[in-house]
């Protein structure tokens, strides 16, 4: 079965081609970088002007690398919700226009669930259900219960700032540039992590939510006082990194030890991260756990895990291209569609 993949929910314009949800025969991601950071964030008018003008040639590209045409395609899947509702509405149109126009079945994705199936692309293991997922970027942190393609569980979400965000603003607190999640990882390899005591968000009784506000505003009132002046900005970096893994490996630790799961996935932008990942790793090995983080190609947005999830979901995502619609507050729950023919 090959898939055309859409991704649109934020500023990367996404294309892909996948086979049977686990080859990827092209993946074209082009991001907008250059066009925000003199914003120090995205701007969402700019990013959804922009997936106007790169969708097509995106699409055009995604087929040609992977060597097939539209008519050769099996199927379009595009994400649906959520995200920026200007963006997610840009990559809907188009798909939705060209579902119609060649009469191929439409897929509509959640973007939380193309994070989960991330780990499928490109290797001939799988993560085997049940599995815990821990799905960490610039706008979610929760952790889910994975069962079966149809049957995913929220555990933990966090209560304000996800991991990502509290990444790129703390990263702007230390004056690196955009997009400055990626800069603070490599800015605190150079430090200590042990050099500040930032704070770690504890969660009432069993609770498996997160919360990164506070540590975000630990730091920015370390940083205006004398004692921050004159930090080392590694050190602040390597510290502010060690307090969110720390928090993420805790609750993940926990929730696993709760349930019998056959493996952990974690996905998502922040599951690039150099300490998360080490973390994972190191944990995985010492008690013997089953653990999958994709590439860094396939963690941060992409269009093949879009592919994977309509591929693995099937007819619970299949949508009427005339009616179908974007929703930039999709929930995560899966909502099973009516088939149509």
């Amino acid at each position: 079965m090959l898939l055309l993949g859409i991704e649109t929910s934020c500023d990367d314009t996404a294309t892909a081609v996948v086979r049977d949800g686990r080859d990827v025969l092209s993946s074209v991601v082009t991001n907008q970088d250059e066009f925000h950071a003199k914003y120090g964030g995205i701007v969402p008018e700019i990013a959804s002007r922009r997936h106007v003008a790169l969708l097509s040639a995106a699409v055009e590209d995604a087929l040609e690398r992977a060597g097939t045409t539209l008519e050769e395609i099996d199927g379009i899947a595009v994400t649906a919700g959520p995200g920026l509702i200007g963006s997610l509405v840009v990559g809907v149109a188009g798909a939705k226009a060209l579902a119609f126009a060649s009469n191929k079945p439409l897929y509509a994705v959640n973007h939380l669930h193309g994070h989960v199936f991330a780990p499928f692309l490109d290797r001939p293991e799988s993560p085997p259900y049940p599995f815990l997922a821990l799905l960490v970027s610039g706008g979610h942190s929760q952790l889910v219960a994975v069962d079966s393609p149809l049957r995913m569980r929220v555990l933990g979400r966090t209560h304000d700032d996800a991991a990502g965000e509290a990444y790129d603003k703390t990263a702007r607190l230390l004056g690196l540039p955009y997009p400055g999640g990626p800069e603070l990882d490599r800015l605190a390899r150079t430090g200590n992590p042990k050099a500040y005591a930032f704070p770690r968000y504890r969660p009432a009784g069993d609770a498996l939510d997160f919360s990164f506000s506070g540590l975000k505003t630990s730091v920015r009132y370390f940083l205006e006082s004398q004692a921050g002046r004159e930090a080392a900005p590694a050190d602040v970096a390597a510290s502010f990194q060690a307090a969110v893994v720390d928090a993420l490996m805790t609750q993940l630790q926990s929730a696993f030890e709760r349930a019998r799961y056959n493996a952990v996935v974690v996905s998502g932008g922040v599951a690039a991260n150099s300490a998360l990942a080490s973390a994972v790793t190191a944990w995985s090995k010492r008690d013997s756990v089953s653990a999958f983080i994709p590439p860094p190609k396939y963690c941060t947005d992409n269009a093949a895990m879009i592919a994977a999830a309509a591929f693995y979901q099937r007819d619970a995502t299949r949508a009427d291209p005339l009616s179908m619609t974007a929703d930039a507050n999709l929930p995560f729950v899966l909502t099973v569609r009516a088939s149509h023919t």
